[in-house]
């Protein structure tokens, strides 16, 4: 059993999970392709506009903005939120999680497999993402942006993913009811999406700092590579959010 409920959890959702993957990195892929066509367009904005409206006409600029600005970490996110839901409160709703801690496996062992295989879900759509922008690097002329750089931002895609997965599936174990940990984890993705976009622009910085967002994109990997201290950030707000459930996991009474 060490390491079962991660292997099977895997193999039950791998279709899911290859839908997510391929669905992700076939958006930014073609995201991405439009990159010629909007360079175009921004370069007929006066200049003295684009300063003001602080639009970068860069491939970086481009693909932060819209790419992994928008639409990949909003993909991202709503995994992490749906496979999260589904780890603890999902079985429970369903009546499965008794079963399932029938076997010889404690509560937090059993939470954490669970948890790990969202992960590895998280980094295996991280990756195709990553191979599907390369792919299209040179034709779509995003040559500015080194593989280095997008590998970079799709580390920080991954670790995002995980952390809103463990924020959903610490909600779960805490809770018990997958309704709670949808509104409550769509309501923190909202709130922390503006926070983290739109703080700067509002005049509350700080805000920022409270942002899963900001710690994903903030420190711009496109043009900077790896943030290892944003990266850190991010693991250590999963840690706390799974252990916290877990801890609530551990000694609640399933049976009610």
């Amino acid at each position: 059993m060490s390491a079962a409920v991660f292997v099977r959890t895997l193999s039950d959702s791998r279709r899911s999970l290859t839908g997510w993957a391929v669905g992700t990195a076939l958006v930014g892929m073609a995201y991405a392709s439009t990159y010629p066509s909007q360079r175009q367009n921004t370069a007929s904005i006066p200049e003295a506009l684009r300063e003001s409206l602080h639009v970068d006409g860069t491939a970086a600029g481009y693909l932060q903005a819209t790419v992994f600005g928008v639409i990949v970490p909003l993909l991202a996110m709503a995994y992490g939120v749906a496979t999260g839901s589904r780890a603890i409160a999902g079985d429970e709703e369903s009546g499965h999680l008794d079963l399932l801690l029938a076997h010889p496996l404690t509560r937090t062992r059993f939470a954490l497999q669970r948890f790990a295989a969202l992960v590895a879900g998280a980094f295996g759509i991280a990756t195709l993402v990553w191979l599907a922008v390369l792919a299209v690097r040179n034709s779509a002329e995003l040559t500015d942006v080194t593989p280095v750089e997008f590998l970079a931002q799709c580390l920080n895609l991954a670790l995002l993913a995980s952390a809103f997965g463990a924020l959903a599936l610490g909600i779960g174990a805490a809770a018990g009811r997958r309704a709670v940990v949808l509104v409550v984890s769509a309501a923190v993705g909202v709130l922390s999406y503006v926070a983290g976009t739109f703080a700067t622009q509002i005049g509350v910085d700080w805000l920022a700092y409270l942002s899963p967002f900001h710690y994903y994109i903030g420190g711009e990997p496109l043009k900077n590579g790896f943030q290892w201290g944003d990266g850190a950030v991010l693991v250590l707000a999963s840690a706390v959010f799974v252990l916290a459930g877990v801890a609530r996991f551990d000694s609640r009474d399933l049976s009610s």
